[in-house]
């Protein structure tokens, strides 16, 4: 499943949107890294209503005819199994992880909730893990960086990482 597709799924089982409000929505989440156009909404709602996920009326608002989109049963079902399955890149990448963040909450099982959170830790706690500036492979220190707006960066990405740690932390009950 795309990400396109699990942000659509993700906030349609809140409550059925026209491809606006879910555009709307969807950049909301992704700040702003990203846009999206009708161009990318409109063909991935069309493979979701295709596979049976999400029901397409017909709805007249403001005197204005739109697509309403309908989250089914089923869609619902594959969303919670990919949060539940949730591994790799939508681990590992941030724009990825905070669609699965966003909506972890419709897991039902809090174990598998926190199995999925575990997997974050477990990833961001790696010490083979050399999120920026590396060279042949040895991660660089702060202090081995020249450049001091890398070195700001390092050093503002590191922040961010402890943080989203101790979060983890406490979520998981893991003393430190």
């Amino acid at each position: 499943m795309s990400l396109i597709e699990m942000m659509m799924l993700g906030f349609l089982s809140e409550k059925s949107l026209c491809g606006y409000e879910l555009r709307k929505k969807m950049e909301q989440l992704q700040g702003y890294t990203r846009t999206f156009s009708d161009g990318a909404i409109y063909p991935a709602a069309q493979r979701l209503v295709s596979a049976g996920l999400v029901e397409e009326n017909k709805d007249v608002h403001d005197g204005r005819q739109r697509r309403l989109f309908t989250l089914m049963p089923a869609g619902r079902q594959h969303l919670i199994a990919t949060l539940t399955d949730a591994d790799g890149f939508l681990i590992s990448d941030m724009n990825r992880w905070m669609v699965v963040l966003s909506f972890l909450s419709l897991v039902p099982d809090q174990a598998d909730q926190e199995t999925v959170l575990r997997r974050r830790y477990d990833y961001l706690s790696r010490a083979d893990l050399h999120l920026f500036f590396c060279d042949a492979g040895h991660g660089l220190d702060g202090d081995e960086l020249d450049d001091p707006y890398r070195r700001g960066l390092m050093q503002v990405h590191e922040s961010q990482v402890e943080a989203e740690l101790a979060w983890l932390r406490e979520q998981l009950h893991i003393e430190r």
